[in-house]
């Protein structure tokens, strides 16, 4: 389970880089914007917009991720395989967001709820 926490850490910290490694690569920002205070956003793309709202995403999930993750090492629930798909699904939904590939993006998204749900239930 530890190296499954590690994975969804990593694939968060992707997540939050890639709005700039793509601005970089697309040349809407630059090195001294990515370096400096940003204090002005520069004009970025829908698809970058789309990546930072997926990263916020993310990012409000994890904490309940990680909470029955670290509950589940604590009480020795059998819920590795549960956290294995939500991470799997959680990459598969960034995929999807900047794609702009709706309909599917919102049912991986019910699907990883639902792995967290079952790992919640695995607990009790």
């Amino acid at each position: 389970m530890i190296e499954i926490i590690l994975a969804a850490l990593i694939v968060y910290l992707a997540q939050l880089m890639l709005p700039a490694v793509i601005g970089l690569a697309t040349g809407r920002v630059d090195t001294a914007y990515l370096l400096g205070p940003r204090d002005t956003t520069p004009e970025t793309s829908p698809s970058i917009q789309r990546l930072k709202r997926a990263a916020g995403n993310m990012g409000e999930s994890l904490p309940a991720f990680m909470t029955l993750a670290v509950l589940s090492i604590m009480s020795g629930a059998a819920n590795a395989e549960l956290a294995t798909y939500w991470v799997g699904l959680r990459i598969v939904y960034v995929i999807f967001y900047w794609a702009h590939i709706n309909n599917v993006r919102t049912i991986i998204w019910l699907l990883s709820v639902a792995c967290l749900i079952a790992m919640a239930l695995n607990l009790l």
